[in-house]
């Protein structure tokens, strides 16, 4: 069984050969399991026997995608955003319609004209389509589009105050991530369509559900409309505390919901599964905040084997993934007893990443000569 056909049971919850797996590495996690099995940090994932493979072709390719070397180095995107490296991640520092007025932001143009460069990030994914479950992430889809451009004060505010102008600034997000998802889903040969908006944070939604429903839930409705209709799985990514709308998500025909932020209100994993797992199918879970940084290596093969059986109690529908990127401070053999878990044995990846040294080592020598 291929990474494509075991995820495809598993969300189908037929029989797999064992738990699908999609687990994301901060940049210093990737470089350390690198050094570790002598590969390029791009190829961790690889080695380590992630099924999905995907990319962004919208804004959090300028959050994650483009990896700078040294702190404070940074980088303007297509959108005019602002972005400065701190610690792990690239973060927002310049809003370009914080300070703008009203006419100013009518008028701010989204980059249409720079949209065929976005989907050339798909280039590499596409190429790998006949093995690997492949995605397209057109994330952020609203909300959080918004703010990055606005701030997120200020958008909080025009919500509050100046609802107008807020639902016309969602609804030029929305129209530029329709635009993305049927360019993606007409074009590349996609078993999902990844979608994204953190609207919640640890302790609950930062707006309410109502307003949630009335805003942002025809929008998003829309860009799942448009997955549905090229037969994929829409998946949707919302940090924290989201509970309160998942019964909606699952109305708009969502399939998957990550990442399960278990330490979160009303996100514990096995009661979401409980509850929702007949609907809905899930990835994520694993706590990136405690367990792997600080658990101890039985701790952690015994949550993860609780985790799994749980969420599979149905005959799948769920895949196996971290609560957020997994952290340079989480011990290697956590990660490894994590994954010994799911079925992929530590001898498992030395030996994929053996097979990935030959196969770059072979290509140097071609291109030598």
């Amino acid at each position: 069984m291929n990474a494509k056909e075991r995820v495809h049971a598993a969300l189908r919850r037929e029989p797999v050969d064992r738990v699908p797996i999609y687990m994301w590495f901060q940049p210093d996690t990737a470089r350390r399991l690198g050094d570790l099995l002598e590969i390029p940090p791009a190829r961790v994932a690889e080695a380590m026997g992630n099924d999905v493979c995907q990319t962004w072709v919208s804004n959090n390719h300028a959050m994650e995608g483009i990896v700078h070397e040294h702190e404070g180095e940074g980088h303007v995107d297509v959108w005019g955003i602002e972005w400065v490296k701190v610690g792990a991640f690239n973060q927002v520092c310049g809003f370009p319609l914080q300070h703008a007025d009203e006419d100013a932001i009518l008028r701010y143009a989204y980059p249409y004209d720079q949209v065929e460069t976005l989907m050339r990030n798909m280039d590499p994914v596409v190429a790998l389509a006949d093995e690997y479950f492949i995605g397209c992430d057109v994330s952020p889809c609203l909300f959080e589009m918004v703010w990055r451009l606005r701030g997120l004060g200020e958008t909080l505010l025009d919500m509050a105050a100046n609802p107008r102008l807020a639902a016309h600034m969602f609804e030029r997000a929305a129209e530029f991530c329709l635009h993305l998802s049927e360019i993606a889903c007409a074009r590349f040969p996609l078993d999902w369509l990844w979608t994204g908006d953190d609207i919640a944070s640890q302790r609950g939604m930062m707006m309410s559900p109502d307003y949630w429903r009335e805003a942002i839930r025809p929008h998003l409705a829309r860009i799942f409309e448009v997955g549905k209709a090229h037969g994929l799985w829409v998946a949707y990514h919302c940090c924290g505390s989201l509970r309160p709308i998942i019964p909606d998500l699952i109305e708009m025909g969502l399939d998957v919901l990550n990442p399960i932020q278990a330490n979160t209100p009303g996100m514990d994993a096995l009661e979401l599964k409980r509850e929702f797992g007949a609907d809905l199918a899930f990835m994520g879970g694993v706590d990136t905040q405690g367990l792997l940084p600080t658990g101890t290596v039985d701790e952690v093969r015994r949550e993860t084997a609780r985790l799994v059986e749980a969420m599979t109690a149905d005959g799948g529908g769920y895949i196996l993934a971290a609560s957020h990127t997994v952290p340079p401070e989480a011990p290697l053999e956590n990660i490894f007893a994590m994954y010994a878990e799911a079925g992929v044995s530590r001898e498992a990846i030395f030996d994929r990443a053996a097979d990935i040294r030959r196969a770059l080592n072979a290509g140097a020598q071609e291109s030598a000569r």
